[in-house]
C-alpha cells in the first residue's frame, strides 16, 4: 500500500514515524505533502525521500490519502489534490470538525474515513475514534484501523455524530487530566513539598493508577472502595468531592465540550 500524508505538522509526523516504526508501510511507499520547504527538507533528511511541496501525476498511484492539515486549511488543500484523485482512492481525514460529506464534496470522491485522534498518539498511547462513508469496504476499514492502532487504540462508530462525543471525551481528555494533575501539584506545593517533589508524587500516582486499572477488571468505583478505608484519609477526600458536586461539574464541562464540537462542525 502506498500512503500519502498531506500535512507535515505534529500529527503528520507522528503517523509517518508510527507507520514506519511498526512496519505498516515502508518509507519508499510513504509520501509526504508539505508546502513549507524547510519542513519538507526535514522529512527528506529523516529518510522520507518521497516528500513534495506540490502535487503531481505521482498522486494517482497512491492508495490512501491522509488529510492531516488544520481544518481551516481544508479549502486550500482540496483543489490541490482533487485533480489527481479517482473513485478508487481512499481518504482518511483527521481534521477536527470537518464532516465526511464536506470532504466528499471538496474532493469529489466517495470513500472517506474520518478519525479523531488525541495528543498521546505522539507517544504510541493515543485513543482514536473513527467512522466512514458506507462505500468504504470492511477490508479497507480493517487496514485503516491497523494503521491507527500503531499510535495506540481505536474504536469504530457507525454514527458520525459520535465523533463529537469522542472529541469531548478523548480528544480534549488529556487537558482534563493535566488540569486535575496541576491542581494536585499546586495543593501539594502548599503542603510543603517542592515543585519537583509535587510533580513526581502526582505524575507517578497517575501513571501507577492507570496502569493498575488497565491490568485488572475492576471498575473505577471498585478501586476507589479498595483505596478508601472506613474513616480514613481517602474517604475524607472523596466525601468532600461528592459534597462539592465535583462529578456533576465534570459532566457539565464535558457537555460544554460536546456542544462546542457540534457547533464547530456546523461552521
Amino acid at each position: 500500500m502506498k500512503i500519502l500524508i498531506a500535512g507535515g505538522g505534529n500529527m503528520g509526523k507522528t503517523y509517518a514515524e508510527s507507520f514506519t516504526a511498526n512496519h505498516a508501510v515502508a518509507k519508499p511507499d510513504l509520501y509526504i505533502l508539505e508546502h513549507l520547504e524547510d519542513k519538507a527538507e526535514l522529512f527528506r533528511n529523516q529518510g522520507y525521500q518521497n516528500t513534495f511541496t506540490s502535487t503531481g501525476a505521482w498522486l494517482a498511484d497512491v492508495d490512501l490519502i491522509i488529510l492531516a492539515v488544520k481544518p481551516q486549511d481544508a479549502a486550500k488543500l482540496y483543489p490541490v489534490i482533487s485533480e489527481n484523485l479517482n473513485e478508487n482512492h481512499l481518504v482518511l481525514s483527521i481534521m477536527a470538525g470537518v464532516t465526511v460529506s464536506s470532504i466528499q464534496k471538496g474532493l469529489g470522491i466517495k470513500k472517506v474515513v474520518r478519525a479523531m485522534p488525541n495528543l498521546p498518539a505522539q507517544v504510541g498511547m493515543g485513543m482514536t475514534g473513527f467512522t466512514s462513508d458506507p462505500s468504504v469496504g470492511k477490508v479497507e476499514l480493517f487496514g485503516i484501523q491497523n494503521l491507527l492502532n500503531t499510535t495506540g487504540k481505536s474504536i469504530y462508530f457507525e454514527d458520525e455524530e459520535m465523533l463529537n462525543a469522542v472529541t469531548a471525551i478523548s480528544g480534549s481528555g488529556p487537558a482534563y487530566v493535566y488540569y486535575f494533575m496541576d491542581a494536585m501539584i499546586q495543593a501539594a506545593s502548599k503542603m510543603g513539598f517542592t515543585r519537583t517533589q509535587a510533580e513526581v508524587l502526582t505524575s507517578q500516582t497517575f501513571m501507577g493508577a492507570v496502569h493498575l486499572l488497565s491490568q485488572n477488571r475492576l471498575t473505577c468505583a471498585e478501586w476507589i472502595n479498595r483505596v478508601a478505608s472506613k474513616g480514613g484519609t481517602t474517604e475524607a477526600a472523596i466525601k468532600s468531592f461528592t459534597e462539592d458536586g465535583l462529578s456533576q461539574t465534570i459532566e457539565t464541562g464535558l457537555r460544554q465540550a460536546l456542544n462546542r464540537a457540534v457547533e464547530l462542525g456546523k461552521e
